[in-house]
């Protein structure tokens, strides 16, 4: 822990609700914009002390709403200088962060969920057949792939992404989804689309996540075929007797918020 913190906000009008709550307590502020480049996904992130932040949390009820908070970890990357790209046929619109929450699985990285305005799902065939290693899901809809150490998830209005580096890097995500959604839309007479089902990544990932003693308690044979259905949205995760209420214990969070972030989590 750096002694800071950082939040981000689902709209421009919550950020300014905290700033002024923030001024009428007399309380210090760090500001981290996403303007110009980010603009289209992202809202201004505060930074404060961890003082700071309990003298907020102790002073106010319901000012104002945020999309979670984490350690604040100074970026890497610069936010451009240049205005996003406008496209003509704007399929996916703008985004909201609304959930900011560390990772889990490393505890060094964060995680987001960020709705979408546009309705991206008619595009997911057209990215299965372009984004190298892409898994496709028609039923659920939804569509992953990697970038980089970073998994990305797709849904008809929402965007969950697992390992960004923090919240610089998050928008630069977020950013890079909205030209590809939006590219790949602009070529989509150029492309055949791809209904294909494939299970990698996010079967894997779901894997790495179990104890792998391929135990057999959930009723399959090996603990990849267990991943795969859970992926498919055919089997429930808590189904692993030893990761829930045996010696695995341990694995349940990660394993939780792998399967959340993919939208796997059956009723």
């Amino acid at each position: 822990m750096n002694g800071r913190t950082t939040t981000t906000f689902p709209q421009r009008c919550e950020y300014e609700k905290a700033v002024a709550v923030l001024e009428a307590m007399s309380l210090p502020c760090e500001e981290v914009s996403p303007d110009p480049g980010y603009a289209m996904v992202a809202c201004p992130a505060i930074v404060l002390t961890h003082e700071t932040r309990r003298a907020l949390s102790d002073g106010v009820r319901d000012d104002y709403i945020c999309s979670g908070w984490v350690d604040y970890r100074p970026a890497k990357i610069a936010v451009p200088g240049e205005n996003p790209i406008i496209y003509e046929d704007d399929i996916f619109g703008f985004a909201s962060i609304v959930l900011l929450a560390p990772c889990v699985a490393d505890p060094e990285k964060i995680r987001i969920i960020a709705h979408t305005s546009g309705d991206i799902s008619p595009v997911f065939p057209y990215l299965n057949a372009t984004v190298r290693g892409a898994s496709y899901n028609k039923n659920a809809p939804n569509l992953t792939f990697m970038d980089g150490h970073r998994m990305i998830s797709l849904y008809p209005n929402r965007i969950a992404a697992a390992k960004p580096d923090e919240i610089v890097d998050a928008w630069r995500t977020l950013e890079m989804i909205r030209r590809l959604v939006n590219e790949t839309w602009a070529r989509r007479d150029e492309i055949e689309p791809d209904d294909a089902l494939r299970v990698r990544p996010p079967a894997l990932e779901i894997f790495k996540r179990l104890p792998r003693t391929n135990c057999r308690e959930c009723g399959e044979v090996t603990c990849l075929a267990f991943a795969a259905k859970v992926y498919m949205g055919q089997e429930s995760v808590d189904k692993c007797a030893p990761v829930f209420g045996g010696n695995f214990g341990h694995l349940k969070d990660a394993l939780l918020e792998i399967c959340q972030g993919l939208g796997t989590m059956l009723e």
